[in-house]
C-alpha cells in the first residue's frame, strides 16, 4: 500500500526537493503552502501523485481546517515532514513582540499542532515517521536570530521528547538541521555575504536541497526504523555536535 506523506512549506526550496524525493521513492504527497499560488504550484509538480493545500502554520483555525480536510479527503498520512519555516530576524533589543511571536507561532506551535493532529492516525496504523527540520543555529546560535534559534532549539527538543513517547508503537521522531544550503535566501546575497558564508564551511560550498531531501527520505523509509530523538546535522561541516 502506497504511503502518504504531508511536507509543509512544499512549493519551494528544500521542502519542494523533499516532495520531489518522496515522490521519486513511492509515497503519496501531501505539500501545503500559504498561499493559492503556492498549492496550484505544488499540485503541479506532484502531478496525479500529490496534492497542494494552502495553511497558515501560525494560525490555530487554519490548521484545524487542514486537518479535517485531511480526514474528509480520506487521507490518513502516516509519515511528516515538518520543514515550513519563517525567519523575522533582529536583534533582542529592537525585536517587536510580533517578531517573536509570530516565528515561534508558525515554527514550533504550528509543528506542535499539526503534529498532534496526525499522530493518532499513526498509531492506529502502528507506523509513523516524524521529521523535523530544525537548523544548524538552533545549536550555534546566531546574533539577531533569537526568535528563530528558539523556535529551532525547541523542535529539537519536541523531537526527542516525542520520540520517547510513541517508540513503542513504531513511530519516529527526529529531527535534520541544515546549514547554508542554496535556497532563494542564498541566492539573494550579494557576492561578499556569500563569501563571508563560505569561510564558515570546511566543505567550501553550499549544500544542495536535494542532498537535504535525501537525508529526509532515508529517516522516513524502514531502513531507519531504529533511529528516534535525534538530530542529524548536514552542514559540511561547519558545526559538529
Amino acid at each position: 500500500m502506497t504511503k502518504t506523506a504531508v511536507i509543509t512549506g512544499a512549493s519551494r526550496g528544500i521542502g519542494q526537493a523533499i516532495a520531489a524525493a518522496m515522490v521519486e521513492a513511492g509515497y503519496r504527497v501531501l505539500g501545503t503552502a500559504t498561499t493559492e499560488a503556492g498549492a496550484e504550484n505544488i499540485s503541479a509538480l506532484l502531478g496525479g501523485k500529490g496534492r497542494g493545500y494552502v495553511v497558515d502554520l501560525a494560525v490555530q483555525q487554519s490548521v484545524s481546517n487542514f486537518l479535517e480536510a485531511l480526514k474528509q479527503d480520506q487521507e490518513t498520512p502516516l509519515i511528516l515532514v515538518n520543514n515550513a519555516g519563517i525567519t523575522k530576524d533582529n536583534l533582542l533589543m529592537r525585536m517587536k513582540a510580533e517578531e517573536w511571536h509570530d516565528v515561534i507561532a508558525t515554527n514550533l506551535s504550528g509543528v506542535f499542532q499539526l503534529t498532534q493532529g496526525l499522530l493518532r492516525g499513526m498509531m492506529k496504523a502502528k507506523f509513523g515517521r516524524v521529521i523535523n527540520l530544525s537548523s544548524v543555529v538552533g545549536r550555534m546560535g546566531n546574533g539577531g536570530q533569537s526568535n528563530y534559534a528558539a523556535s529551532k532549539a525547541g523542535i529539537e527538543g519536541f523531537s526527542r521528547a516525542l520520540g520517547a513517547e510513541v517508540a513503542s508503537r513504531n513511530i519516529t521522531v527526529n529531527s535534520v538541521a541544515p546549514g547554508f544550503i542554496e535556497t532563494d535566501m542564498t541566492t539573494a546575497l550579494s557576492s561578499d555575504q556569500r563569501s563571508a558564508m563560505l569561510a564558515r564551511v570546511p566543505a567550501a560550498r553550499l549544500g544542495k536541497p536535494e542532498e537535504v531531501a535525501a537525508l529526509v527520505k532515508f529517516l522516513a523509509s524502514e531502513d531507519a526504523s531504529y533511529i528516534t530523538g535525534e538530530t542529524l546535522h548536514i552542514n559540511g561541516g561547519m558545526y559538529t555536535a
